[in-house]
């Protein structure tokens, strides 16, 4: 082992770790592997910083700017009134597959599932049927959905670009189709019928009706004629009559120990969780306030109409990370904060000192004028309200065409996709479908600086022989069975990977450790990519491993065990599946 294998091998476990434990930023962490790499001299500097040149890097880019102009332009507004044309549950799952399957190969999954959160919670209501029966399902289809094309994810864009850098012809547009569909078809299948009966029935999640989420955390403060002054929370019996739960007491800006034993007092706030009904009759019974400290914005609005609502902290969001009193002075919406719901964790600070992660859900009261520019907003998804009615005119069809153009040219031969989707984007902005200078907001820079800081380390990996050695040392432990238990062990490998660290950086690891092993076993290299591929594209047993699935996570009021029942036996069909056909369609 040479002392370059060492340090690209330190350089992969520390990002492996970062990335597992979520303490910096993903994109963070890749300038941080781009900067090791290069004052240790394993990369030159145009080596370094290729990957934001990279035809990969500006395809995703301008991919994310094409999705956002088929959303405003009205090109997707059609999809609700379908989806509530179904007269039963598994109607309805089958035409929300059905539409997923035809956009969801051509658009971010990401995006697609920002888009169809809403209307699938609005839709399911109109059925019958619980939320959380169909948010998983949006989740895991728009993954397998993805993976049926080239520019499906960013992953395999990213896999694509990678094994071009190290020597091998990549793929075309539909390369991924037939297994993509295969796939597709048993999963889709498998969330008909099993997986039905696996996901919970968790009324609760239906929003757009009840506001009932899940439990928020608000502070309540005591008012000059509250009833519950001169008695104890304890005394009080909150939980038994209202079911609400006293976390905190906090009487001027310290905590008070032992809550439920102490006498209430004028000004003292409640740190309080439950339903927002239940909070709210507490409120009103027992002469309470919500603590004004939570207005968002500059403008007074007692006098506008308001309109109670939920918003979701994205995925990309810009105020992922801030508190309430740091956001205050650059929201850009008038609002007041009601409470904030964080799936699996109680809060126990006071509101304005919680760090926002993504997933997070706020319930606020805003401007009814104020609803069209917080739905338009990437930092948040409007999950209780329904989506804008857009006109559709002339540019939806003009940016469904755009689209068609964008993907056929390049499947064509005619035109790298880089460009074409370049160009799709600038005629989509030029004809007003989205506004320029939304065209930066529709971009998810963490995932660029994502792609571009990490294409790097598979450069090193590869040219540097920490790649051949790590293939030596575990999958050479079981060449001597044949490529097909090597390939099985490798997409394994990258399933496992890819459920508890990002699967772009899953992809990175891994694609150069999938053609060391071709040259290993004396085989085509394709198989492998393949495999690492669909296994990094398609991540379902964890909330964590994969955006979508951290989405939905909140707003379908899910447990970790939920992931775990639903997606860990379509991540072994997908196995199974991915083990028995890539050699048929790939032959080694």
């Amino acid at each position: 082992m040479t002392t370059e294998i060492v340090v690209v091998l330190g350089i992969a476990l520390a990002a492996i770790g970062l990335f597992a434990t979520e303490r910096l930023r993903m994109d963070a962490v890749a300038l941080l592997v781009l900067g090791s790499l290069a004052l240790s001299g394993l990369v030159d500097a145009g080596q370094a910083l290729g990957g934001f040149s990279n035809p990969a890097t500006v395809t995703v880019a301008a991919m994310f700017v094409l999705a956002a102009g088929l959303q405003n332009s009205g090109a997707l507004s059609g999809i609700g009134s379908l989806l509530g044309r179904a007269k039963s549950p598994l109607q309805f799952l089958a035409i929300l597959f059905a539409v997923l399957a035809v956009i969801a190969p051509f658009v971010n999954n990401t995006a697609v599932v920002a888009v169809f959160m809403p209307i699938v919670m609005t839709a399911t209501a109109s059925v019958g049927m619980s939320a959380s029966k169909a948010l998983i399902p949006l989740s895991y289809v728009s993954q397998m959905a993805g993976v049926c094309t080239l520019v499906g994810t960013s992953t395999n864009l990213l896999v694509n670009a990678m094994a071009k850098d190290l020597g091998h012809p990549g793929f075309g547009m539909f390369e991924f189709t037939p297994l993509g569909l295969i796939c597709m078809g048993a999963g889709c299948l498998y969330l008909l019928t099993l997986g039905r009966w696996l996901l919970p029935d968790t009324r609760g999640a239906e929003l757009v009706e009840h506001y009932q989420l899940g439990k928020y955390i608000t502070e309540l403060r005591v008012m000059p004629d509250s009833s519950l002054i001169g008695t104890s929370v304890g005394e009080a019996k909150l939980g038994e009559t209202f079911g609400v739960f006293v976390l905190e007491l906090l009487r001027g800006d310290e905590k008070v120990w032992s809550p439920r034993a102490q006498t209430l007092q004028e000004g003292d706030v409640l740190l309080a969780r439950g339903d927002w009904s239940q909070l709210d009759e507490l409120r009103q019974k027992a002469g309470l306030e919500v603590d004004p400290q939570f207005r968002l914005g500059r403008r007074a609005f007692e006098e506008a109409e308001q309109v109670l609502t939920e918003v979701m902290v994205a995925p990309r969001s810009r105020v992922v990370g801030s508190t309430l009193a740091t956001l205050a002075p650059r929201w850009q919406h008038d609002a007041t904060v009601l409470g904030i719901h964080r799936r699996g964790q109680v809060l126990r600070d006071t509101l304005r000192d919680v760090r926002l992660r993504v997933g997070d859900i706020l319930l606020m009261i805003t401007p009814e004028a104020e609803m069209a520019a917080l739905r338009k907003d990437k930092n948040v998804i409007v999950l209780s309200e329904r989506d804008a009615q857009r006109p559709r005119g002339w540019r939806a069809p003009f940016a469904l065409a755009t689209m068609v153009l964008v993907i056929g040219t390049s499947a064509l031969g005619w035109a790298p996709i880089a460009v074409t989707s370049l160009m799709g984007a600038v005629a989509m902005t030029l004809a007003g479908c989205l506004d320029a200078d939304d065209v930066y907001d529709a971009i998810d820079w963490r995932i660029i600086i994502l792609m571009a800081g990490l294409l790097p380390l598979g450069v090193a990996m590869s040219e540097t022989g920490a790649a051949a050695f790590l293939v030596e040392n575990t999958l050479g432990l079981v060449r001597e069975f044949g490529p097909l238990v090597v390939l099985a062990v490798l997409y394994l490998m990258a399933l496992l990977l890819t459920e508890f660290m990002s699967n772009a950086a899953a992809a990175v690891l891994l694609t150069p450790i999938g053609l060391s092993t071709a040259r290993m076993m004396d085989v085509d290299a394709t198989p492998f990519l393949i495999a690492v591929t669909f296994a990094a594209s398609t991540s379902f047993a964890t909330p964590v491993g994969y955006q979508t699935n951290t989405m939905v996570y909140g707003a379908g009021g899910y447990r970790f065990i939920d992931f775990v029942k639903a997606g860990l036996p379509l991540n072994l069909i997908f196995w199974v599946l991915g083990v028995i056909f890539i050699p048929v369609f790939w032959p080694f």
